[in-house]
């Protein structure tokens, strides 16, 4: 697969989320680089990829996010054929919470 979406502006995007350093700057950035609406449809596409990984139904993931199942379908598909972000990011978040003390 041709990656044509991959340029000089889409490296200096990926370069800019690099450069936060916490929470707080990646909040600040994204209010200011997207709207609240795509801030959430990305929030709820990485909640459907979790809840996908962790063997919910379509229904129950529909149910808690509000997702439409044409949107936890697109999820499933990069879930099993993607380039595995998801997969990473999830994991990532999984042992950064197991790391953080009770």
């Amino acid at each position: 697969m041709t990656e044509k979406w991959k340029d000089r502006l889409t490296d200096q995007l990926c370069q800019s989320f690099l450069a936060l350093k916490d929470s707080a700057e990646v909040y600040s950035f994204l209010e200011d680089i997207a709207t609240i609406g795509e801030i959430r449809a990305l929030s709820q596409r990485l909640e459907v990829a979790r809840l996908l990984s962790e063997g919910h139904t379509y229904p129950q993931i529909a149910q808690q996010t509000g997702a439409s199942t044409a949107t936890i379908s697109r999820v499933k598909k990069f879930l099993e054929y993607g380039a595995d972000g998801y997969k990473l990011v999830l994991e990532r978040i999984k042992e950064d919470a197991a790391d953080v003390p009770s």
